[in-house]
């Protein structure tokens, strides 16, 4: 009888252990299910986290996958899968994406950057395993964690920073307008609100009704700039933008315009190729984050979910803001995660 007890406890322990996921760097399973891991979970091959990013076609969503992918490096043991669509105006492609792998059962948890986080809180609806929302949050109590910038207190510190350098160009009149990336998605949305935060409090004006829409690419970017200059010939002090591709671009297309010489071109992400800009004279600074950190600390909630520990609501991945004094060693920085 004894023998038999013993047995049935170790059967036991062992099943415990199957059902736990992750590996070497990542935090023993503690504490209650939050939620149901799905079928994989028992597998003793590990767990396998989705993760949908909102594309996978620039050099920022770039940092994140590598981030996602070390963070299985790190842990032999969990399988990560990372896909996006091929822009983030491809908002079908990503949905089609969205429910396939909600519904394929192949999964133990899940990070999404939602393109549309309205559309993604009704895909994801009573869904039992971990989602976790990474770069954009996503309104439901579906998601356990949002993984991110915080993206309006980020871009205050750029419009500070901006209205700072505009004073030191000799801007008398401190005015700033923004191209901003899809008009309506929250991660826009919270930087505009951040960088007229920003440019306010340093004393500069933000052009709150002169906002250009650029759909966060590039192309559109310049001829949003090409508006701005036939509007206001007589040049305009900072020129904010929802990223990187779009402040260089908006910077291309003001060259040789001789009243947006001095003017300061503010970008977002701190990617490699604005640190570039940034040496050269093309871009002034850039509020940058820490995409590759996003990309492994929003894998890393995602296994410690799937072990039943409860995540905070918000993980902050940081930033900074890029100038000319710092921009060679964020570069290196960079570097090191991608090549």
């Amino acid at each position: 009888m004894k023998k038999r007890l013993l047995a049935m406890l170790m059967t036991g322990a062992m099943v415990a252990s199957l059902a736990a996921c992750g590996g070497g760097s990542s935090t023993p399973a503690g504490g209650d299910t939050q939620k149901d891991g799905g079928n994989k979970a028992s597998s003793t091959s590990g767990c396998s986290v989705d993760v949908i990013l909102k594309t996978t076609a620039s050099e920022y969503w770039s940092y994140v996958k590598a981030g996602a992918e070390a963070y299985s490096k790190d842990n032999p043991d969990v399988k990560v899968e990372v896909k996006g669509a091929t822009s983030e105006t491809a908002y079908d492609e990503q949905q089609n994406m969205i429910e396939t792998d909600l519904n394929s059962g192949a999964y133990d948890a899940f990070v999404i950057a939602p393109l549309q986080a309205d559309l993604v809180k009704t895909l994801i609806a009573g869904q039992t395993a971990p989602i976790v929302a990474v770069d954009t949050n996503i309104d439901a109590p579906e998601v356990l964690s949002f993984v991110g910038t915080g993206n309006e207190d980020a871009a205050a510190e750029g419009g500070k920073a901006a209205v700072e350098a505009a004073k030191a160009a000799g801007w008398d009149k401190v005015q700033a307008i923004a191209i901003s990336g899809v008009q309506g998605d929250g991660t826009a949305t919270a930087r505009l609100t951040g960088y007229e935060k920003g440019v306010t409090e340093a004393g500069g004006e933000f052009l709150k009704d002169e906002i250009q829409y650029a759909d966060a690419v590039a192309d559109k970017a310049a001829t949003s700039m090409e508006a701005i200059m036939q509007n206001h010939p007589e040049g305009v002090a900072i020129i904010v933008c929802n990223n990187d591709d779009m402040a260089m671009a908006a910077a291309r297309a003001a060259k040789g315009n001789a009243a947006y010489a001095k003017t300061i071109f503010v970008g977002f992400d701190g990617i490699q190729s604005a640190c570039n800009a940034i040496l050269a004279g093309e871009e002034t600074m850039s509020v940058a984050q820490e995409a590759y950190d996003m990309g492994y600390k929003a894998v890393e909630a995602a296994v410690k979910a799937v072990n039943g520990e409860t995540l905070e609501k918000f993980i902050d991945s940081g930033c900074s803001v890029v100038t000319k004094d710092n921009a060679q060693e964020r570069l290196d920085k960079l570097k090191g995660y991608i090549g």
